[in-house]
């Protein structure tokens, strides 16, 4: 056993000898009595850092009090009024513009060709948008020169610019039921009001339904009318699988190429596009 140790102890100096021997030579001038960590460090600083300068913080005061000045009462009536404005504004470009009839009619051609994911609503809802701005720009125009640059240049008062920019919208409305005033005369009955003999006659809140109702019906019909030719290339193609025995294939599969290729040869998107801007003109 002491024989063992031994052998380890000599093992372990032949180990160690040789770095020893390199440091010694590596660093002539180093006492190996003294450790060298210490020597060859950073003195530590038990000091505490300053503290950061002071973050001025703006002050934010927000009060109600009466107005001074004419001025300072409009201000805050038009704000009033934008903030009105902009919750009320998806209602107002939905239901009382073109957009209504244009996004019901793009979802009727998505369906009429079979198409399940292309193109995608947000394209369609994106088209319907900018062909309403398109059609909606003439009113969109006279608001803005009567309604609100008079109101901002403080010509007009909030009352004024409200009738001036609701006549153009109540004018364009009244233009699309001009040949089918029924839906005009229904809501006027359901009211109990008497038959109307000219559109200064007839009050907005009776106007919007008998609008959005219009453009329902229009924009169904013009559903239909998109649906035939596809409705006749479906019985077709299905007719053809039944005689060959192909039951079990789906005759939409097969039908869609060719509601496709009549599509693109027929120019679709342009007749699309070029009557439905008619139908408001």
């Amino acid at each position: 056993m002491s024989k063992t140790r031994a052998a380890t102890l000599i093992l372990l100096l032949l180990l160690v000898m040789p770095n020893l021997v390199f440091a010694q030579q590596l660093f002539p001038d180093l006492d190996p009595a003294i450790p060298p960590f210490p020597g060859m460090s950073t003195p530590g600083t038990q000091a505490i850092p300053p503290a950061p300068s002071v973050v001025s913080t703006p002050f934010i005061d927000l009060t109600i009090r009466n107005p001074d000045t004419g001025q300072e009462v409009a201000f805050s009536l038009q704000l009033l009024l934008l903030l009105t404005l902009l919750s009320l504004a998806p209602s107002i470009l939905i239901l009382m513009t073109s957009f209504l009839r244009i996004a019901i009619v793009m979802d009727f051609i998505k369906r009429a060709l079979s198409l399940q994911q292309v193109p995608p609503n947000q394209v369609l809802m994106g088209i319907a948008l900018f062909m309403t701005l398109f059609i909606m720009w003439p009113t969109f125009s006279t608001i803005y020169e009567n309604s609100f640059r008079p109101l901002a240049d403080g010509e007009i008062n909030v009352e004024t610019a409200y009738r001036e920019a609701e006549t153009p919208l109540r004018i364009f409305m009244y233009r699309q039921m001009q040949t089918r005033p029924e839906n005009i005369r229904l809501f006027m009955a359901m009211r109990g009001l008497d038959s109307p003999n000219t559109l200064a006659d007839v009050p907005t809140y009776v106007l919007i339904p008998a609008f959005i109702l219009n453009e329902l019906t229009v924009a169904f019909r013009i559903g239909i009318l998109l649906f035939i030719p596809f409705i006749v290339i479906d019985m077709v193609v299905a007719s053809a699988l039944m005689s060959m025995g192909m039951i079990m294939l789906p005759p939409i599969m097969i039908s869609m190429p060719f509601k496709l290729i009549l599509f693109v040869l027929v120019d679709g998107w342009g007749l699309l596009t070029g009557q439905l801007i008619r139908s408001f003109l």
